[in-house]
């Protein structure tokens, strides 16, 4: 049966360009109510408004997910706006490519807050609503390299990781709950997380995929209640071989 988007209360986490904006935008188009967040507030409202063209209920939240206390806040928020979560998409995550030798612990313990604590915390701060409700689900968009471990992102492997066993574990213990997880693995895909600043330049092995092939993977996923996606579908053979 897979889920039914209309008017489900969402909220998408790193929305304001890449996966994040892309799906936000294609889940509004298919009914859904959108709430979306990020840092960049500007960025953030030009998705906002592309959003409502569809969900004129949808709304925007500029949050820095590093603070503790602000996903604490945002997750408090967002149930008020909206009266609950249907749908949690834990998006937001940096790269942090460099050399295992020109790593510091502060910066690996930076990677993991962002890609793995901080959207764990707002899982588990969302968590009991939809337990009592008996239904919701949660996206997790992990990465290849969580099971591939691409050289030269130590830290960023490590972290998804993390996300994906914990996601696992996760479905497994909320089987019966009514509460569905889907763990995204996106390979290469055309944003700015191969570009950013202060990030070693990546050797990618492909062609980067545009953004709408994974939002187009991810809407499928949801459709087919799927308990995982991988983005192209290929790399699920890579993975599993680690070619």
């Amino acid at each position: 049966m897979g889920l039914n988007l209309t008017d489900c209360r969402t909220l998408v986490t790193g929305a304001s360009s890449g996966i994040g904006a892309g799906l936000a935008e294609a889940l509004a188009a298919q009914g859904a109510i959108v709430g979306i967040c990020a840092r960049r507030a500007d960025r953030l409202a030009e998705v906002l408004g592309r959003c409502r063209v569809h969900a004129p209920q949808s709304r925007m939240w500029a949050v820095d997910l590093a603070d503790t206390d602000s996903v604490d806040q945002l997750a408090s928020d967002v149930v008020d706006a909206f009266g609950g979560v249907d749908l949690l998409v834990n998006n937001a995550g940096i790269p942090k490519r460099r050399h295992t030798t020109a790593l510091d612990i502060e910066t690996i313990t930076h990677v993991m807050h962002i890609n793995y604590l901080s959207p764990m915390r707002l899982t588990m701060a969302l968590l009991p609503q939809m337990l009592a409700r008996g239904s919701g689900t949660i996206v997790n968009i992990s990465s290849i390299a969580a099971t591939l471990s691409a050289p030269g992102e130590a830290a960023y492997d490590a972290s998804k990781a993390a996300l994906t066993a914990f996601s696992e574990a996760m479905a497994v213990d909320l089987w019966e709950t009514g509460v569905k997880v889907l763990v995204v693995y996106p390979g290469v895909i055309d944003t700015d997380l191969f570009s950013l600043p202060d990030n070693d330049i990546p050797n990618l092995p492909v062609p980067a995929e545009p953004v709408s092939v994974a939002v187009d993977a991810i809407l499928g996923g949801l459709a087919s209640e799927a308990a995982q996606v991988y983005v192209p579908a290929y790399f699920a053979d890579i993975a599993a071989t680690k070619a």
